[in-house]
Parts: C-alpha cells; structure tokens; sequence
C-alpha cells in the first residue's frame, strides 16, 4: 500500500473521532521517515531547525499515531507498524465521504478549538510562530480582519507554549470595562492582577504602585516582580488589543510601554523570559507614531485567505468528495478564500445544500452570508466618507485611487486590495452586495 492511501486513512480515523487531522509538518516527518531518512535530513531538506522536529514535532506525532494505531510507534518501527495498519483498514472497504459524515461538523463560529479536524494550517505561519515564541525575550504580531482566524492560531501558540513547559496568560481585552479603558492607572492596575491571579501568585499591586514614579513605571517594577517568581519563561497573550485604539490616549501609553518591555528583553536576562504575544484587527486606524509603538518590532503576522488547496483540504475534512477543483474555484471566486465564509459554506453543504443555490443567494437577506454583511453595513453608516470611497471602488471596472486613510481603512476590514496603491474589490461577495444596496435605494450619503 502506498504512503498516501496510508496517511489518507489515518486521517479519515482521526477526523471520524473528532481529532485534527496530520499537519503539514507530521506528513513531511512521517515521509521522512519513511524514505528512511534522520531527522536532521528531514529538517533540512524542508527549512525546518532539527530541534524542533525532534522535541516537539516527533513526541507529539508518534502520540497520535500510536492512539490511532494501538501500538506504541517510534521512529524505528514506524513504517511496519504503518504499513500494516494500512493493510488492516483496508479491507474495511470505507467510502470516505459516507465515513467523514459520521461526524456531525458544528456550525463554524469564532474560533477553532484545539483537536478540531476544520482548523487548516497555513504554513509556514504555525511554524515561524512556533520558532519565534523560543526566542528569548520574543514579541509576536498576529494581526488581520475580523474572522480571519487570529485566535485559533493563538490556541494553538499557547499550546505549543504549554508542551515546552512555559507558564502562560492570556488576556481578552474585549472582556474588560469600557471604563477601565479609558483610565491608564485603572488599565495597567487591571493588566498586573490578571497576570497575578492566573499564574497564582499573590497580588502585591500596592507594594510596587506609587503615584509619584507614575503608573508604567510602577507596572514594570510589578512585572519585574512577576518575573522573578518565575523559573521558566512566561507568555504573555493579548488578544483583541484593537479595543485600546478606540482610547488613544491610553493607547499613546500603553503600547510604548509593551515596547520597552520588549527592548528590555534585549538587554537583561530577567525580561528574556518574557514572551509577548499581541493580537489586533486591522480594522480600526488609530494615527499612533510609529516610533512609539510595538507594531513595528517583533515578528509581524499577517494572516493571509486561504488558497485553492487549503479550501479543498477543508472541504474534504467537512466529508465533501470534490474529485476537481471546479467547485472549489466556485466557491473561491465568490469570497477569494475568507476563511469564516469558506466554513460556512462548507458546512451548509456538508448538510445537502447545493453550491449554486448558495452562490445563488449570497448576497440577500435570506443568503448564508447575511449577518456578515448587515455587520459592514452597520460600519459604512457610521462613516459616510468611508462608503463613498467604497461606492466609487465597487462602481469601477477597473482600480480607483483612493484617499490614503480611506484606501488603509477599508484594505483592513478586508473589502478591498491594493495593487499598485490601486483599490478593487477583494470578492465577488462584497461588490455584489454593495451594488444591490445602490439598486434598493440604500446607498449612504454624507
């Protein structure tokens, strides 16, 4: 049997009970092990630090296999055991789209959990990330629009994060009171007692906050404090950071300040146990000086659509037998691979929806992709100038030149692409429901 009848098998077993299927880098192990090769060979051929295969990659690989196997597998014993399984599950006779559908897919909203088979990697984003948060004193910057995907691969750092045996925090900022926003002092005191309470240390904030030092300096000593109660690295998470751009002036100090802690990781052993993670939309634009923000230090992520064979990975892990890629291409000519509008469609046709019907629908009220759409609406009427750019982008055949504010803004809610400092739209999704507004006498006016 060949290797990929095998590994087609084994993740047909592992999505049929609710496991993510073999990353990218599993399958590029378990090739190399296969061809025979060390995991320095392997590791070379594909870009990757031998490390991280032997001591993350591999230990985690030979778990799974062995679960869905029933044997333990090692690298010396992996190709026989896989074999024979192989041999063993093929007699079944399983037809792969009747078995995937023993799983009932759940409705893809927010993020993906971690083990769920619909989570597809985009390598090599998982990988650099990876790489990046073993760095000492690290800062990482995963930034996109809305339902791209930022806080399922931040699950998945965490995780990563977790098997190295680093301590961790990770903060929501959409979970905290406008009011404490909106108050710097009230802000920084509410960062360190959530770092306190969940690494379960005892909150001192009154030993270290003094008034007349001020309260970022008095929230570094803390995070020195912190440290120091430490023996491993430590990292520190936060998601939907975008909720502070709508305070700038809290903004102008709070995000000079996760710099500095940053620099200071370059320059003493202690903050090198820092790691920072910081999470944010794109779609709010807050005129920030460069020099005093983060957002130009780090390693920055952009997270990027999926592609045609992302789509199709995934429309198989939803039980769909799409033998070409003509579907696929349909559907990725409608919503340019937006990852939260391929699930959705993917799992509406996993239950017996037509793809052309979908299509069909997409842009009215009765469509899958209503609610999306009525959000970018309620947006554009906030904020009469920015729909006007868009009318003039949406009414074009060929790229407009935009106001520069105008052109960032609506790039980073993800409506439209820039080419060349030119803006078209980014699908056919959006310039047909936008020009359906106009037709029912809903254009926004200033």
């Amino acid at each position: 049997m060949t290797l990929e009848a095998i590994l087609e098998i084994i993740n047909r077993q592992l999505i049929a009970t609710q496991l993510h299927p073999l990353s990218s880098t599993e399958v590029l192990v378990v090739r190399g092990i296969w061809q025979y090769q060390t995991y320095g060979q392997i590791a070379q051929a594909a870009g990757y630090s031998s490390g991280y295969l032997t001591n993350v990659v591999a230990p985690e690989l030979s778990r799974r296999l062995s679960a869905i196997v029933g044997k333990r597998v090692t690298k010396k014993n992996c190709r026989a055991l896989l074999e024979t399984y192989g041999a063993e599950q093929a007699t079944l006779d399983w037809s792969y789209p009747v078995y995937l559908h023993r799983v009932s897919p759940p409705f893809p909203s927010g993020s993906v959990p971690l083990g769920s088979p619909f989570y597809v990697e985009r390598s090599p984003i998982e990988e650099l990330v990876y790489r990046e948060i073993n760095q000492p004193g690290a800062l990482v910057r995963i930034k996109a629009p809305r339902e791209m995907g930022k806080t399922s691969l931040l699950l998945r750092l965490l995780d990563y994060g977790d098997r190295l045996g680093y301590r961790r925090v990770s903060l929501n900022l959409e979970q905290i009171d406008s009011s404490i926003l909106q108050d710097l002092p009230r802000f920084l005191r509410w960062l360190c007692a959530n770092i306190s309470q969940q690494l379960q240390l005892e909150l001192k904030l009154d030993d270290y906050w003094d008034e007349d030092i001020g309260s970022k300096v008095s929230c570094t000593l803390y995070m020195r404090y912190i440290l120091e109660q430490i023996d491993s690295p430590l990292i520190l998470a936060l998601d939907e950071v975008n909720q502070i751009f709508e305070h700038p002036q809290v903004a102008k100090d709070v995000l000079p300040l996760l710099r500095s802690w940053y620099e200071e990781g370059k320059r003493t052993v202690l903050w090198q146990k820092l790691r920072l993670v910081v999470v944010h939309s794109t779609e709010i634009y807050v005129p920030l000086q460069l020099q005093q923000s983060p957002f130009n230090v780090g390693l920055p992520i952009q997270l990027p659509s999926f592609n045609l064979i992302q789509v199709q990975e995934l429309a198989k892990r939803y039980g769909l037998d799409w033998k070409d890629n003509v579907a696929a291409s349909q559907l990725m000519a409608m919503v340019e691979g937006h990852p939260a509008l391929i699930n959705i469609a993917l799992y509406h046709l996993s239950l017996g929806d037509l793809l052309t019907n979908l299509l069909a629908n997409a842009c009215t009220s009765s469509g899958i992709y209503h609610h999306h759409l009525q959000r970018y609406w309620a947006t554009l009427q906030q904020q009469p100038e920015l729909a006007l750019a868009l009318h003039r982008v949406m009414n074009s055949t060929e790229p407009v030149q935009l106001e520069p504010i105008s052109a960032y803004k609506l790039s980073s809610m993800g409506m439209i692409k820039l080419e060349n400092n030119k803006a078209k739209p980014s699908c056919q999704l959006y310039q047909q429901y936008f020009l359906n507004q106009q037709t029912n006498g809903n254009s926004i006016t200033v």
